[in-house]
């Protein structure tokens, strides 16, 4: 009888002490003294480097690609992909991560073998990107770096405010993006991402694009919302092969933009978050879409 009580209260007691352990654990833990973070969000690594803690984060996610630091660090699967194993192996003191990420599974199967994580929430926009930055910079106790990043950036957009006013149209522009994971490809111009914020500051206008799906570009569809100007993000640009193998993807043809060869390449990661380089990476836009665009970043 005895053996078979201390068989049924043996796992609870395991689990209590586990409990206690982790909680113990959790009013102890002090995320500046954080040494081994992974980041499976794009625009939180970048944010991490600029704060000064890039040296702490052991892996990323396969889009982490700013700064060039990043993309040597271990990958451990697709932001919407993510491999709860190959985080786990990494033996992270915390993991950061926003919304967008997936499996869904991941974060509680994380969080039920001990892993701490910590949710962050979007850079969509120019106001949101500072608040994230004033998050992180608070949350890993270097905040006097977020006020600094922030108020050079708040500077450099006056930059940018001030090209604004030499800009005399607004050409349509359409970003065709390419996933790396599975080679999809979609237009993500004319359907309120931060890339359509990003061309309406750069005194462009979003190609609203009307058919639906990620997987296959409409030729119809592109033909119909005829830009001026055709930005495609780096992996597709190179994949593609350059600007003539962009004009044989569905419609281009068509449009103004491959007849006059309007067609540039752009990091992908300068234009589908906001964050401390925007400034500079808006600026670069209005160039493309105004080449007699004078101006210069402090």
């Amino acid at each position: 009888m005895k053996i078979k009580y201390i068989k049924i209260w043996l796992p609870l007691l395991l689990l209590m002490v586990i409990s206690c352990k982790t909680k113990k654990q959790e009013e102890t833990f002090n995320p500046a003294n954080a040494k081994r973070i992974v980041s499976v969000s794009k625009q939180l690594t970048e944010m991490m480097f600029a704060l000064g803690k890039g040296k702490d984060i052991v892996a990323c996610d396969l889009t982490s690609s700013y700064p060039d630091s990043a993309k040597l660090l271990p990958k451990v699967g697709y932001h919407r992909l993510l491999s709860t194993e190959g985080i786990v192996s990494m033996r992270p003191d915390i993991v950061i991560y926003s919304q967008n990420i997936g499996p869904v599974t991941v974060i509680p199967q994380l969080q039920q073998v001990g892993v701490r994580c910590k949710e962050f929430f979007e850079s969509n926009t120019l106001d949101s990107a500072q608040l994230l930055l004033n998050a992180l910079g608070n949350y890993f106790g270097v905040s006097a770096v977020a006020d600094s990043l922030n108020h050079q950036l708040q500077q450099q957009m006056q930059v940018v405010y001030a090209a604004q006013k030499q800009c005399v149209d607004t050409p349509k522009v359409m970003v065709i993006q390419f996933g790396q994971a599975n080679n999809v490809y979609f237009v993500m111009s004319g359907r309120n991402s931060p890339a359509d914020a990003m061309i309406r500051m750069a005194m462009g206008k979003p190609a609203v694009y009307q058919a639906k799906g990620a997987s296959q570009l409409s030729a119809e569809a592109i033909a119909a919302a005829n830009p001026d100007i055709i930005i495609v993000t780096d992996f597709g640009f190179e994949k593609l092969g350059g600007i003539e193998g962009v004009k044989k993807l569905p419609g281009v043809a068509l449009t103004n933009a491959a007849k006059k060869s309007n067609i540039y390449r752009f990091n992908e990661h300068d234009i589908v978050y906001f964050g401390p380089r925007s400034a500079g990476n808006i600026l670069s836009l209005m160039k493309i879409f105004h080449p007699n665009i004078h101006a210069t970043l402090p």
